[in-house]
């Protein structure tokens, strides 16, 4: 019985430590879905010309309206003022700033393709870094396709972030309705007593059944 629940307990050590340097786990709503559903996450829409929530930004971008060939084009099913990343050349990135710590993040992706990468910082420390290809295959920037036009969601757990670097070597990363938010996750601590709990309960109701 000690060998099954030092394993045990074994394996809940190992899940909080996972927990503690979980990546992110990217999710893609359903076709047709351009802004996110995560409750109390801060939206930027870009719709009046600015970056809105977003307490800082640099590097090459433009919010812009429309197609331009060959340099941006509207995401699938939007209508209004979006990001396109870069802008004056045709490899670039821009960075924003959130203001503060988050784990959460979602944008519509438009017209997906595998040069456009983001990633995400914390502290001036890059945290993880994503291409068009994580996100969908084959990124071949169909702009008239639900398949590489895409609400994204990036949820990190227990780890967080600051910033965003949107980039891309060749036009365009265009977006829209950018979310960000601070969800609560459980405390690895609380996962392992949760589960010795779950093991405790267990025995209890071996014990009864031999008696």
């Amino acid at each position: 019985m000690k060998k099954v629940l030092l394993k045990i307990t074994s394996a809940m050590f190992a899940l909080s430590l996972a927990a503690g340097a979980q990546a992110a786990i990217i999710t893609l709503s359903g076709p047709g879905v351009t802004t996110t559903s995560v409750a109390g996450a801060t939206v930027v829409d870009f719709n009046d010309g600015t970056i809105g929530a977003y307490t800082a930004s640099s590097g090459d971008y433009a919010i812009v309206s429309g197609n331009l060939g060959g340099v941006y084009a509207e995401p699938l099913g939007t209508d209004a003022p979006y990001l396109t990343v870069p802008l004056d050349q045709s490899s670039g990135s821009a960075t924003f700033d959130l203001g503060f710590s988050a784990n959460y993040f979602g944008l519509y992706w438009g017209s997906i393709d595998a040069y456009n990468s983001i990633s995400f910082w914390s502290g001036g420390s890059m945290v993880d870094s994503f291409t068009g290809s994580d996100i969908v295959s084959p990124a071949d920037g169909g702009q008239g396709s639900t398949d590489t036009n895409r609400y994204v969601n990036f949820d990190f757990g227990a780890m967080s972030f600051d910033q965003v670097m949107l980039s891309s070597t060749s036009y365009a990363f265009e977006s829209d309705n950018h979310a960000f938010a601070l969800v609560s996750v459980p405390e690895p601590g609380v996962v392992v007593l949760f589960g010795l709990g779950i093991l405790g309960l267990g025995l209890s109701r071996r014990r009864a059944r031999k008696a």
